[in-house]
């Protein structure tokens, strides 16, 4: 049987249908908005409450422009404290970076006006920009492609020892200016005469406008140093950098666990298992079964392991592909993919048709787990092997979550990959533990609940995710329509 056949068109007909695309309409509303405006918020929730300071001083190689011409020393390389005294707008940037695309046409557009208005008050005004990700090469960055164009003010390319502290030591730029310490950017900072941070935007889309960063601008270029005393922002390298990477693996993994793919046959699965516990003596006298059935609790832990088992491949598989996706120039189209995916796999959910793209691993579980029937019975092989199915079968509904995650870790390196996976691994492992504990208890009026409730909540995800890829295609080819709109 076809994709096709397996096709419920009549699903147009059912009142649930557009009840759950009413309450996906608001949802997915909220939920933009919220997107759109995360940016601004998290750089309030995790930025610094250290004392301002200037920061600290910045060495990179430029591009070797004409652009560059005089703002650059006898190697070509610019040197932060050379323009000490000047007010610098320090755009971190990336080419592969389509966010950050936005942030530089808001430069291009406003930056004459700019430097009229610095020229009229008999202040200097520069603008530079720091190449952020470090798998892409000065000649990478040097070349105009696609939606990239090669910033029209002094750009360079940097390290992870470009920033020079007080003492002498060296650290990355990234780790003191990003939310978090993440490394995510684009993040453009106003820094005042005396190289104090007074002003700091993370998306190209504020919610605002930029009128905020604009309006701080325009009192440095037209006012007194004392006037913006107020606006100045502490820095300082993070201790640990990845907690907000930590806590969106803990998120994900609530989706990944309730997926409408996997969830309503596990209660059932789980009761079996430990249904069996009444005949394990029968099944040891038989020479089948050679201990105790496992717990509630041991079940929860190996169907966790086994989970842990498969999203640590995807794990390792993003560390291989980090590299490969930053210096290979098509994250921008992956991206763009990735939303077509959505409509596609939304599409497929509200039509009732199974994808089954994780079919193999399944197929493989099959294969070395054991049943009654079996000359040995294995629960918790069979137990750790489900896991890993069950990890597979998810993959169907949130593949559309799961690999703009993968990517967003492997572009920020080994150890965001590291605490992002974890968060996902430690949320599944509590999830599975918990539930199992619940049948095993006998809380089954829950597991009913949520297993009736599977497909309302499956039509609202559908719902959303086709909504989720038509306004994320259209974010990726037209940011600023989607910007006007929730502005």
């Amino acid at each position: 049987m076809g994709l096709l056949d397996q096709a419920d068109w009549g699903v147009f007909k059912q009142k649930d249908t557009w009840q759950a695309f009413a309450i996906a309409v608001v949802m997915f509303g909220a939920i933009s908005f919220a997107a759109l405006s995360m940016f601004d918020s998290m750089d309030e929730l995790f930025q610094s409450d250290a004392e301002p300071a200037p920061i600290p001083n910045i060495v990179y190689e430029s591009l070797n422009r004409d652009v560059e011409a005089g703002f650059v020393n006898e190697t070509g390389w610019f040197n932060l404290d050379d323009h000490r005294g000047s007010i610098i707008i320090l755009d971190l940037m990336a080419r592969d970076c389509s966010n950050c695309h936005l942030v530089q046409e808001h430069i291009e557009e406003e930056m004459e006006d700019w430097h009229a208005t610095a020229n009229a008050s008999g202040k200097s005004l520069k603008i530079f920009a720091y190449g952020a990700w470090y798998d892409e090469s000065v000649e990478y960055l040097n070349q105009s492609s696609g939606a990239y164009t090669v910033p029209l003010y002094p750009t360079g390319y940097g390290s992870v020892e470009a920033a020079v502290l007080e003492d002498g030591s060296t650290t990355d730029p990234v780790r003191l200016f990003t939310t978090g310490g993440t490394g995510q950017i684009p993040v453009v900072l106003i820094l005042d005469e005396e190289g104090y941070i007074i002003a700091q935007q993370a998306t190209g889309t504020p919610i605002d406008g930029w009128a905020k960063f604009d309006g701080v601008l325009e009192t440095a270029l037209t006012e007194d140093i004392s006037e913006t005393f107020d606006s100045r922002i502490g820095w300082e390298e993070p201790e640990t950098s990845f907690t907000a990477v930590f806590v969106l693996g803990l998120i994900l993994s609530i989706l990944v666990y309730f997926s409408p793919c996997a969830f309503p046959v596990l209660p059932g699965f789980i009761s079996y298992y430990l249904s069996l516990g009444a005949r394990e003596d029968e099944l040891i006298e038989q020479g089948k079964l050679k201990t105790r059935m496992p717990s509630s609790f041991n079940i929860g832990v190996l169907s966790g392991l086994g989970m842990w088992t498969f999203f640590g491949i995807i794990g390792i598989v993003a560390l291989l592909m980090g590299e490969a996706f930053a210096s290979s120039g098509i994250i921008h189209s992956i991206a763009i993919f990735i939303a077509l995916l959505l409509i596609v796999l939304g599409s497929m959910m509200l039509l009732g048709i199974t994808s089954h793209v994780m079919g193999f691993v399944q197929k493989l579980v099959d294969k070395y787990s054991t049943t009654e029937a079996d000359e040995t019975f294995t629960p918790r092989r069979n137990m750790y092997l489900y896991g890993i199915g069950y990890a597979a079968a998810s993959i169907d509904c949130t593949a559309a979550a799961v690999l703009p995650f993968v990517i967003f870790l492997s572009t920020l390196g080994t150890t965001a990959i590291g605490f992002g996976v974890a968060g996902l691994m430690v949320g599944l492992l509590i999830l599975m533990i918990a539930v199992t504990m619940l049948v095993g208890m006998g809380r089954q009026v829950m597991i009913n609940f949520l297993r009736r409730a599977t497909g309302h909540i499956k039509m609202i995800g559908s719902w959303m995710m086709i909504m989720a890829g038509v306004g994320l295609t259209i974010y990726l080819t037209n940011a600023e329509a989607v910007n006007a709109l929730f502005s």
